[in-house]
């Protein structure tokens, strides 16, 4: 099979790989930015680099951080900024739930369902849209999706690969959609809140400010994939169906746990109707009598971890992959050892964070460019429509999307509030660069396990054929995706809640 792209943009791809492979390691980076930081707090307060307030009026200068005030600083505060740092805990709490629900097997076993229940009319919209749906479920869309949709798409008689990368499409363009709010949410609003804090605003977003936004994105990328899939990707893939292949099936005791979930997810979400749509409910604020500022939405991602572990435990019982209570507590320890690399990235973010706030560096770039942004009169549209492919070129040479969020988070958040932009339509504009591109970029965590998947049928298949193959779901991912994004923004529709 060859469908790398040869001339000018088979020598950019080659380009863009060689470029990403010669990055250090995503930490490495934010170590080197907390030394660079560093070295401009002391020659920046040296010459004097200052800005005004533009609402208090205070003259704001910048901080030496390479003194004695900043030694001390450094000590005594570097334990506080990684245990407070907004990201750590909510994602850990979500996923010792998640963890649980994944060693079950229960979230393989939702995607298998979602898969094998649909028809061959509507197997490529199912497969993207499930690819969509699992963000939630760590890397299970990677491990368990993206092999089982090469073999439904070659029991219905299409090229497994075609399938593969319906289901990559899904699972990574589409990283940044869901009918839920996951892990990600929490990432992303949570280094927000702390880059709306350089400029000391009231603001705050919550797990949900991009909801309604993502929701519509989950039908958007649906659609897209499935048009790539079926107009492009299959037609250029000509397959001879084979017989006698083996069938995926749902086992007796896959089908009597996801039954007991089930009763379990209709009492559970029962249960938190009851608390929240009365005007007098429990998970309301109990002054206000509010929903959007209640427990109910400030504990969003607890109440999914307590649903995800309570119907893993009960699936796993059911299926006998728990036996008992040490199995359960082993997978959740074993979900907090994948998490060791997330942890440690995190900890020196929250160091580079910390010392680009104290050091006033991203205040005062963020009101020097908020000034420049408005002296050329450009809409806030066309600002965030930059913002999107700058987001999205970065993507190719970082591929964390946390870990680029972190960065560009402290400058861009307090710039764009300044020019007038709200930081969830910021935060929303970012995650549509970001997920436009995961898709062709080898830095991607899980592009090589894509690969390998792959080249069970085709053996000689390497990364630049693979880039070459998804890189009409990612270009249309980021032109209409954008184009929605553009238009919702100028309409003043809401992006959530």
């Amino acid at each position: 099979m060859e469908i790398l792209p040869s001339g000018a943009i088979g020598q950019l791809l080659s380009k863009v790989e060689k470029l990403g492979n010669r990055l250090p390691h995503p930490t490495s980076l934010f170590v080197i930015f907390a030394l660079i930081t560093l070295v401009l707090s002391a020659v920046f307060s040296w010459i004097g680099f200052s800005a005004q307030h533009p609402i208090s009026g205070e003259i704001i200068t910048t901080k030496n951080l390479v003194s004695t005030e900043g030694l001390h600083l450094i000590l005594s505060k570097t334990v506080s900024n990684f245990t407070q740092f907004a990201p750590v805990g909510t994602v850990l709490i979500a996923m010792l739930g998640l963890g649980i629900a994944e060693k079950s097997g229960l979230l393989g076993s939702i995607l298998k369902l979602l898969v094998l229940k649909t028809s061959v009319k509507f197997i490529t919209p199912m497969v993207v849209f499930a690819g969509v749906l699992s963000s939630l479920a760590a890397d299970a869309g990677y491990v368990v999706l993206i092999p089982l949709a090469g073999l439904v798409f070659q029991q219905a008689g299409k090229h497994p690969i075609a399938g593969m990368a319906a289901a990559f499409a899904g699972v990574s363009g589409g990283f940044s959609a869901n009918l839920l709010v996951g892990p990600i949410d929490a990432v992303l609003s949570g280094i927000t809140n702390e880059a709306i804090q350089l400029i000391k605003s009231p603001q705050e977003l919550t797990l949900l400010s991009n909801y309604y936004f993502i929701i519509a994105s989950t039908f958007i990328i649906t659609l897209i994939g499935s048009v790539i899939t079926e107009y492009v990707i299959i037609p250029r893939l000509p397959y001879e169906a084979e017989t006698n292949t083996t069938q995926e099936t749902i086992h007796f005791g896959e089908r009597q746990g996801l039954k007991n979930v089930l009763i379990f997810t209709m009492v559970f979400v029962g249960l938190l109707l009851y608390g929240a749509l009365p005007a007098d409910g429990i998970l309301r604020d109990p002054v206000t009598g509010s929903l959007t500022k209640s427990p109910f939405v400030s504990g969003i991602v607890t109440l999914i971890a307590l649903w995800a572990g309570i119907s893993g435990v009960i699936f796993g019982l059911s299926n006998r992959v728990f036996k008992n209570d040490r199995d359960i507590i082993t997978s959740m320890e074993d979900t907090m050892a994948l998490m060791a690399g997330y942890l440690v990235l995190m900890f020196f973010a929250a160091q580079f964070v910390s010392y680009f706030s104290w050091s006033n560096l991203g205040i005062i770039t963020a009101i020097k460019g908020s000034q420049l942004l408005q002296s050329l009169q450009i809409s806030g549209t066309v600002l965030l429509v930059i913002f999107i492919l700058f987001s999205a070129s970065l993507n190719l040479l970082v591929g964390s999307a946390s870990a680029k969020w972190a960065v560009m988070a402290p400058v861009f958040v307090p710039m764009l509030l300044l020019a007038g932009i709200p930081p969830e339509a910021t935060q929303a504009a970012y995650r549509v660069g970001d997920s436009s591109t995961n898709i062709i970029t080898p830095l991607m965590p899980y592009f090589g396990v894509v690969i390998a998947f792959m080249q069970r049928y085709e053996k000689s298949l390497g990364i630049g054929t693979v880039i070459a193959l998804m890189l009409p779901y990612s270009i249309s991912f980021l032109v209409i995706w954008t184009l929605i994004f553009a238009a919702w923004f100028a309409l003043g529709i809401p992006l959530g809640i």
